[in-house]
């Protein structure tokens, strides 16, 4: 599982993707998410701007990243 370090609070699904080298662009993100292809925490979510917090687990095309906040 890959982990993905976090300066702030939260971050959104899209940009994740994108941090996580999972998707070329935004564009691209939005379009897997709007075809059901992002899960968060074992739900499929369909939300780009979905907020993910520190312990949250996001999948897409068989890849399991987890958000980890940065610590101070």
């Amino acid at each position: 599982m890959l982990k993905l370090e976090i300066k702030d609070k939260f971050i959104k699904l899209g940009q994740a993707m994108k941090l996580a080298d999972l998707v070329d662009s935004g564009v691209e993100a939005k379009l897997m998410i709007q075809d059901g292809q992002v899960s968060v925490n074992g739900e499929v979510e369909f939300q780009r701007g979905k907020k993910l917090h520190n312990g949250d687990i996001f999948e897409f095309d068989g890849a399991q990243v987890q958000i980890v906040a940065q610590e101070v």
